[in-house]
């Protein structure tokens, strides 16, 4: 299925990866991506494994099946949004806080802040649309947020040396904690069933050695 643009040299260009429902996901698609969460997980991609690759073409199928249920005129996102978490990304490089340092930051993982809007931009989309079509459907009762405050809560608190608090004063965090949790399954079922209902074609290996000798 891999299908690829050749220069008149014979130089390979870009490749499609995958296809999910005619829309192809490139090569250079994938190189970003990769580039982009190690950068936001601040792990050096020297370190990243095959499995990292595979992983971050998959997010990528999954993204684009979520971008798919998006009407295009709910895209939008105040810039603001953007700017305030692409200035929580550079408190977490050292030196970024001058221009040319968090040129240089972002240098080395080849990313310009343009796509790195790009990506947050998607990010911010996709979730706004998971949670306006999942959360209203999550309901949590006493017995859970109990339950958890004595099962799970109380043992780590107690483990940390810390004095133990009354279930009233946490009871809304530990409330919004299981209301993710269960976003999050609900989620995974929603993402199965597109997969199920979708015409999706890998068409790369996993490897990324093999990503980079293609290009």
């Amino acid at each position: 299925m891999l299908a690829v643009q050749v220069s008149t040299a014979g130089q390979i260009i870009d490749g499609i990866v995958a296809r999910v429902n005619k829309k192809a996901i490139l090569l250079s698609d994938w190189d970003e991506a990769i580039r982009y969460e190690a950068f936001v997980d601040g792990k050096r991609l020297d370190q990243l494994t095959d499995e990292d690759h595979k992983a971050t073409l998959d997010r990528l199928v999954d993204q684009e099946l979520l971008r798919q249920q998006i009407p295009s005129e709910t895209l939008h996102v105040r810039a603001e949004k953007i700017v305030a978490r692409i200035a929580d990304l550079r408190k977490e490089y050292p030196g970024a806080g001058t221009e040319a340092g968090w040129r240089v930051a972002l240098e080395r993982y080849g990313l310009t802040e343009a796509q790195l809007a790009q990506h947050i931009k998607l990010q911010i989309v996709l979730m706004r649309m998971v949670d306006e079509r999942l959360r209203p459907g999550v309901q949590v009762d006493p017995h859970s947020v109990e339950s958890y405050y004595r099962e799970k809560f109380l043992p780590a608190l107690r483990q940390q040396g810390a004095r133990d608090v009354p279930l009233a004063s946490v009871a809304p965090k530990i409330q919004e904690v299981l209301a993710q949790q269960r976003v999050d399954e609900l989620l995974m079922a929603w993402l199965r069933n597109l997969r199920a209902q979708s015409d999706i074609r890998m068409g790369m290996p996993a490897g990324r050695q093999a990503a980079a000798e293609a290009r």
